[in-house]
């Protein structure tokens, strides 16, 4: 982690038993930490892999990992936390309380950092993993080595996969109405979106639906192709860096979370039905082309067949994500 990122920080919240939930997202836990608006912070996580499967001083000891790299906490969230129904796979960090953020408002939730925690990665899929269900007739769960000075992790035939880290799941707490949710699908408040461009200087936006926003993350990834579509990708432990920014009542017309980078707007679609996230995503598309142009909604709809690719983002855990990539550079006429 960047010595300097530690000291801009607001606030340090670390991983531990008491600071994290396994299995849930929900709307009731008692906030682990209370910021501001434009307060930054950085936030620790740890993989669920191979948590839900051996304890990590076992599994990780018997793959060759030296005991000073396996995070103690991860080791006493196993044998400490227990799953919270509806009993999803992720260990998340939070809820983070932002001051002054109320149902109706927007979050924007900057990454500053994406930092590694650890030098490795694992990749556990088995019998049921990902869009091929019936490809694999054992579970498998490799440890994957990082070089992190270069960049890149050593896999299986010497091939090397360049280092994007960022996190898998970035949420806020859903309606209380429809809480405690899995942390498996993905929804409106963010979740499990699975969006391999949160890497650093990028910037997500949620709906909120709850007093103070109710902030969680985990799920990290050192790198990942759109879909995840063996069901996982190399999960790790990261700690990132995040500013938090309230837009009173800019959630409002809000359905979907949306994100940005220095050369793209993002505009996403969900549904348990592809065909149906796809239909979703393009009316953002037309949507958000219309507010930022100023055209028509025939004029938008063009414009997001000549120059928006819509791409998978997510299609592995229950509800299908789409999204379209719309550049920044259209709007610089």
């Amino acid at each position: 982690m960047n010595p300097n990122e530690l000291k801009s920080a607001h606030a340090v919240l670390r991983a531990s038993p008491e600071t994290v939930v396994w299995g849930a997202i929900p709307a009731d836990r008692t906030p682990v930490l209370r910021i501001r608006s434009g307060d930054t912070v950085v936030i620790e996580t740890v993989s669920q892999q191979p948590l839900n499967n051996e304890d990590p001083a076992t599994f990780f000891d018997a793959a060759g990992i030296e005991p000073q790299q396996i995070l103690p906490e991860a080791i006493a969230i196993y044998r400490q936390v227990k799953k919270s129904p509806p009993g999803g796979p992720h260990v998340l960090t939070g809820p983070v309380h932002i001051e002054g953020a109320a149902p109706g408002d927007m979050l924007e939730v900057r990454v500053l950092d994406v930092a590694f925690r650890v030098p490795y990665g694992v990749n556990g899929i088995g019998p049921g993993s990902g869009v091929l269900p019936d490809l694999l007739s054992a579970r498998v769960a490799p440890v994957i080595r990082l070089d992190l000075e270069r960049r890149v992790a050593l896999f299986a035939g010497g091939t090397e996969i360049p280092l994007a880290p960022f996190m898998g799941i970035m949420s806020v707490a859903p309606p209380p109405e429809r809480a405690p949710v899995s942390t498996k699908p993905p929804g409106e408040w963010g979740g499990n979106i699975d969006f391999k461009h949160l890497v650093a200087g990028s910037k997500l936006y949620l709906p909120v639906f709850n007093e103070g926003a109710l902030f969680y993350t985990g799920d990290g990834h050192a790198a990942q192709g759109d879909g995840e579509v063996d069901g996982a990708t190399i999960e790790i432990s990261l700690a990132p860096t995040l500013q938090f920014v309230v837009h009173k009542r800019a959630g409002k017309r809000m359905k979907w979370p949306r994100a940005e980078d220095a050369a793209y707007d993002y505009v996403m679609g969900m549904d348990e039905d592809l065909d149906l996230a796809l239909k979703e995503a393009v009316r953002e598309s037309v949507e958000f082309i219309q507010r930022r142009a100023g055209v028509t909604a025939a004029e938008a709809y063009a414009l997001s067949s000549f120059n928006v690719d819509f791409r998978i983002a997510e299609a592995v855990n229950l509800v299908k994500m789409v999204y379209g990539v719309i550049p920044k550079k259209l709007f610089c006429a």
